[in-house]
């Protein structure tokens, strides 16, 4: 099996290059994408129709429901399992999306956690009863590390607390002594390179598109079904369409504001994407649309599963 990532700001065309790509070369898609994940958030997400879902095996879509926790720890156990799968089924992996943090997680690794008991985790349960006073002993005890950690944020405050009973360090003494370990070793990465006018007309228009598809609808029934409380329920294209329910803005200001928030989303993930990866090749759509991707034949005719570009 062989894998390689494609990587881009939002509304660059990933979707449709990897589908091309992965139709040359006899492979899976896996998303990298924090809200496509969820199920239901389909408009805001941007993701690929059930149709050309059919044409490629997907993962990473429509797993979760959008009041559950997602990270980047759950990313790397779908990842494993999603290349298990390829292998068992002599497919090739393509990783695509635009949430880049997850791609770099998977090539230095996490590290490993202090096995827990049954007392820990009841001891850790009654503690975040009180979340706030959590969130102050570890902030105490560990400023550094805390200081990435909002106060409201359980799940990463429960880890924190699980590493202290189980271990008896602060979580920079843990993390300090076990570094993390590639999950990656070797990976070619391909990010789409887009003038960034352009890329604000393409995401204007996909904004109007998201309007025609039923966007506002879709937020209304999120929001009925799961409040405004769950994490997913911040998200660009979610919290604007809150504003204009609310009636602080109109129709026009609504759509001006997700294009604005989209695109300034987008120049952080160019940064990102620019600063946080070596093994990477940078081109324009157009040029790796271009390229021969394709999988090889040996000798006797045999298809040789690699992800070839010539």
């Amino acid at each position: 099996m062989k894998q390689l990532a494609i990587i881009g700001p939002t509304a660059s065309g990933k979707s449709d290059l990897s589908l091309k790509i992965a139709k040359k070369t006899d492979a899976y898609i896996l998303s990298i994408d924090s809200l496509g994940i969820y199920k239901e958030i389909d408009i805001v997400s941007a993701k690929p129709s059930l149709e050309e879902r059919s044409e490629i095996k997907h993962f990473g879509m429509d797993l979760l429901y959008p009041n559950e926790h997602f990270s980047v720890d759950i990313f790397i156990n779908l990842y494993k399992e999603v290349k298990t799968i390829c292998e068992k089924d002599e497919k090739n992996l393509i990783i695509v999306g635009g949430t880049s943090f997850y791609l770099k997680s998977l090539i230095q690794g996490l590290s490993a956690l202090p096995k827990t008991d049954s007392k820990i985790l009841k001891k850790v349960e009654i503690k975040l009863n009180d979340l706030k006073k959590c969130y102050n002993f570890l902030y105490d005890i560990d400023s550094e590390y805390m200081k990435n950690i909002k106060p409201n944020d359980r799940y990463r405050i429960e880890k924190m607390l699980l590493i202290c009973e189980a271990s008896k360090m602060t979580p920079s003494e843990w993390f300090d002594k076990n570094p993390p370990k590639p999950i990656i070793e070797k990976l070619d990465i391909y990010n789409i390179d887009v003038d960034r006018k352009i890329l604000r007309e393409r995401i204007f228009k996909r904004t109007a598109k998201m309007l025609d598809l039923g966007l506002i609808d879709e937020v209304c029934r999120l929001e009925q079904k799961y409040t405004r409380l769950p994490n997913s329920m911040g998200a660009i294209g979610i919290v604007e369409v809150l504003e204009f329910l609310d009636g602080k803005v109109t129709k026009e200001q609504m759509l001006e504001n997700i294009s604005t928030h989209t695109a300034q989303l987008a120049k952080r993930q160019q940064t990102f994407n620019r600063t946080q990866f070596t093994n990477i090749t940078h081109a324009p759509l157009d040029t790796l649309e271009s390229m021969e991707w394709q999988t090889m034949e040996d000798a006797d005719g045999n298809v040789v599963k690699k992800l070839m570009v010539e």
